[in-house]
């Protein structure tokens, strides 16, 4: 068993799902469940420390957020030599930090912080390196939480999102720490970050406090910095991805008996009319706006709510859509789109936006001297792009020159029988060793 392989196994071992996914009446026992776990936290390599525990106890520390896999994490760094240091995002007092969304939601209330490791260069630091993988994964049922290797497969929660990246790139920047050929005029900084799979806090936090935790940004990071967002890529190197906006569209008509419809006005019709609209014409129209290295923008109605009861003319409903993002496309670019192709087809709905934060495509230049010499490394003629949107987009936007790379593929991720290739997992790790070696 590799080092890679053993570190994954131990972080599978340890649930790190995103209170936000937590049922409300168990966010306050998550609280206590995470000091009592993270006191006796991997006494056993391969099961969490909640083994023995029964199923009303457990439940809680399945929600109890990224704290005891940073803990570990940071003891696994600091046995290595390396500098640690946890960034406080979410629970002091309540209150959440660097969030601009203001989420004051009962989850916030649990200790998260960012975990900041450093290799620091034995000369003056000339250049950045920031590895960028998330700690949360979505929910799971218990049994997901135990590793289990299977014809060259790691399988559980989080191996492929994002716990191989996670274990790939803190193995890498280990051993570069006990070799002679650590760089000497860059730094490393291994940042892993909270709640990727909600709203983003982590990164989002990294970027308002840059200066503050010695990350550059802005117009002097254009050639000296690069972060390396740990995402299943299948070991590709991206430069691109879409924005994520979701909206919510809301009709009103009038409310009447179901006795007498013609005296009301039915506000599901007109939705239903809406929805075909958007997954037909306007779905046309994006099929004709394509990115290089993403495609075409998307659209889709994920969610459809409306009226209260079959003998009643409903007078309200509404859609949630996901509308995946091109460079160059605006929240409020796409609102104005939006209502003005249903007013073409005599359609009209309120509109408004669903998510906490911002989230942006990612486009980085690939000519940039960093991202020139991480292709070049890992032996990738031109980069990339997905689909998904990540934490990426947020460095980028906070002035972080940003590229998305990681083992795994983004199928398995979210599974009920998520799994990652060592082969791929093990390749992961030699490939950023490589790169780290060859900085100067």
């Amino acid at each position: 068993m590799t080092r890679t392989e053993k570190l994954l196994a131990e972080l599978i071992a340890l649930p790190s799902v995103n209170p936000a996914f937590a049922p409300q009446d168990e966010v306050g026992t998550a609280r206590c469940a995470v000091r009592v776990a993270s006191s006796g936290a991997m006494k056993s390599r391969f099961h969490p420390p909640h083994t023995g525990w029964d199923t009303a106890a457990r439940r809680p520390y399945l929600y109890s957020g990224e704290k005891n896999m940073a803990d570990f994490l940071a003891s696994v760094a600091a046995r290595a030599g390396l500098e640690v240091e946890l960034q406080p995002v979410f629970g002091v007092r309540g209150h959440v930090r660097a969030l601009e969304s203001g989420d004051m939601s009962p989850h916030s209330k649990i200790e998260r912080s960012n975990l900041i490791v450093r290799l620091l260069p034995r000369n003056k630091i000339r250049r950045t390196i920031l590895l960028a993988p998330h700690l949360d994964t979505v929910g799971a049922d218990e049994s997901q939480f135990i590793p289990r290797r299977k014809n060259g497969r790691l399988h559980g929660r989080g191996a492929c999102d994002t716990k191989g990246s996670v274990a790939a790139m803190l193995t890498a920047l280990c051993e570069l720490a006990n070799t002679k050929s650590r760089p000497q005029e860059t730094e490393i900084v291994f940042a892993s970050l909270i709640d990727e799979e909600n709203a983003q806090a982590g990164s989002r936090a990294l970027v308002a406090q840059a200066s503050r935790l010695r990350v550059p940004n802005g117009r002097d990071a254009r050639a000296t910095t690069l972060a390396i967002v740990g995402e299943p890529t299948r070991l590709q190197v991206v430069t691109a991805h879409k924005g994520s906006l979701w909206l919510r569209l809301e009709t009103h008509g009038k409310a009447a008996h179901g006795a007498a419809p013609q005296l009301g006005q039915n506000a599901v019709r007109e939705m239903a009319r809406i929805v075909c609209a958007l997954e037909t014409d306007y779905a046309a129209r994006l099929r004709k706006r394509r990115h290089p290295l993403l495609g075409a923008a998307t659209v889709n109605v994920g969610v459809i709510s409306g009226g209260s009861q079959p003998n009643i003319v409903p007078d309200r409903c509404a859609i949630t859509i996901d509308r995946r993002t091109l460079p160059g496309e605006s929240e409020a670019g796409v609102r104005r789109e939006i209502a003005a192709f249903l007013n073409s087809k005599n359609l009209s709905a309120k509109i408004s936006s669903v998510k906490l934060a911002p989230c942006p495509p990612l486009e980085t230049n690939s000519r940039l001297p960093l991202v020139r010499q991480f292709l070049r490394s890992v032996g990738q003629s031109k980069p990339a792009g997905v689909d998904y949107f990540c934490d990426a987009a947020v460095l980028a936007a906070g002035g972080i020159p940003s590229v998305v790379f990681g083992p795994g593929d983004i199928a398995q991720a979210h599974t009920a029988d998520e799994w990652i290739s060592l082969a791929s997992l093990e390749r992961g790790k030699n490939l950023l060793l490589n790169f780290l070696k060859s900085l100067p």
